[in-house]
């Protein structure tokens, strides 16, 4: 699996960086993540979030919408083939384009394909080919995030790895609104397959980058020929062993917050879409409130939790956080109740963008104050896996849950989730776990952690 930038300690912590148009023209290489970034965040909506409203107004029932967004597991689960992207040619493009770029362009070209497949698809005629299209897109996707971050460690040094995370978040934020709000602008305008179809265009973006990148091969290393067997323990024996050798029965408890933390929002945000559209709101509506002006309620509420990490401290961070961002869902009970209403979904989105980007902030510091020195990147690799599994799993069977309770019930019990969480953060804090950790600055959101409801 490829490594990722290693953290530096709160003790010896460095300026954050910034992202400045200088750097994008001295540094070609900055140029190119940014539109790298943009080709890795384009797909993930779209077999998320955008799918599911365009299942939705197609007449799809809840319940295989739900089920449909198993393809997402694909992020969470790219650890277990990010090995052999990391060790084997592909035939002929390797050659041509290096290691790096051969699976960063066969990635990209199969993103490509996948959303042009959905394009051509019609979810109420054949549901199952719009399943298979997005598998490709997914894995496709999944493959091509595990690629750039590869090239991009090869490609610069140590020093410039903060500007280039930058520019890869700013392309990525940048694709994700094309992804939610382009694509229902033109959904709304002149129909689905065109939408699907020009998303598909877009990943041009990538795909010119991947061939104007300079070629970066990985440096050969003596165990590259190792046995699974040996890679697994690499992987994840000796990271987990790791944890459990320093924090002992206390790993229960933590294990078990991470698991629940952001169950609320994760399983409530496979159903929004359908609900936003059964409320009677237009695409154009949902584009505006949830894809735009949620997008920027969510950037607050990220910078409130990190300025609360540093002034309030971890564990009190964790605890409000884990609280409102699971009450928050009952603001959509209370939506659901009162049909279209188009002030009081201003105001749900407002508070549970708001609050849900709180609570990412301060688990993504705590998850990243867990990791040993010696075992920064596999760690957080486990653990911000294991906040999205549950959650994506039980998501699954989201609209069976709102097929049996409906909407107010469903997201009252989602909020309900809350209450053990609030107990999971108190005994935590009676342990002061986590309590010498609170100044510390966590790395940037994965982009398993951007599968929320905007």
């Amino acid at each position: 699996m490829p490594a990722k930038l290693e953290r530096p300690s709160a003790s010896a912590k460095a300026p954050r960086p910034r992202l400045r148009m200088r750097d994008v023209l001295e540094d070609s290489r900055i140029a190119l993540m940014l539109a790298l970034g943009f080709a890795c965040g384009l797909p993930i909506l779209l077999v998320f979030s955008t799918l599911s409203a365009w299942l939705a107004t197609a007449g799809i029932q809840r319940t295989s919408i739900g089920l449909l967004s198993y393809v997402s597991f694909a992020y969470s689960l790219k650890f277990i083939w990010a090995p052999v992207i990391d060790r084997l040619d592909l035939p002929v493009l390797a050659r041509l384009l290096g290691r790096r770029r051969a699976w960063m362009l066969l990635s990209q070209l199969a993103v490509a394909a996948g959303l042009i497949g959905m394009s051509q698809g019609d979810p109420s005629a054949s549901l199952s080919f719009m399943v298979v299209c997005a598998l490709i897109t997914a894995f496709a996707s999944a493959t091509q995030d595990i690629v750039v971050d590869s090239w991009r460690i090869d490609a610069a040094p140590t020093e410039r790895q903060g500007v280039m995370l930058a520019a890869y978040q700013l392309g990525y934020a940048v694709a994700r609104a094309f992804a939610g709000a382009g694509a229902l602008y033109i959904a709304q305008g002149a129909g689905w397959s065109l939408a699907y179809g020009a998303m598909a265009l877009l990943m041009l973006v990538g795909i010119v980058a991947a061939l104007l990148a300079p070629r970066q091969d990985p440096v050969a290393v003596p165990d590259e020929n190792r046995s699974v067997a040996r890679t697994l323990q690499i992987a994840v024996v000796e990271p987990f062993g790791d944890l459990i050798r320093r924090k002992g029965a206390r790993l229960i408890l933590i294990l078990s917050l991470i698991m629940l933390y952001r169950l609320p929002d994760i399983i409530s945000g496979v159903m929004a879409q359908p609900f936003y559209i059964e409320q009677g709101f237009s695409l154009t509506e949902i584009a505006n409130v949830t894809k735009v002006y949620g997008v920027i309620v969510g950037i607050v509420g990220a910078l409130a939790g990190g300025f609360a990490v540093i002034r309030f401290g971890l564990q009190a961070s964790l605890l409000f956080g884990g609280i409102v961002a699971a009450a928050s869902n009952l603001m959509f009970s209370w939506l659901a109740v009162s049909g279209h209403d188009t002030w009081l979904f201003v105001a749900s989105i407002s508070i549970d963008n708001f609050a849900g980007n709180f609570a990412g902030t301060a688990l993504i510091a705590y998850m990243s104050s867990l990791t040993s020195p010696a075992f920064v990147a596999t760690q957080y690799a486990l653990l911000s896996s294991l906040y999205a599994l549950p959650g994506k799993f039980v998501g699954g069977f989201s609209g069976f849950m709102v097929d049996a309770m409906g909407y107010p019930k469903f997201f009252a019990a989602s909020a309900a989730i809350g209450i053990p969480v609030a107990l999971l953060c108190l005994a935590l804090i009676a342990l002061r776990e986590g309590a010498d950790d609170a100044a510390e600055d966590g790395p940037p959101p994965e982009e398993e952690a951007i599968a929320a409801k905007a």
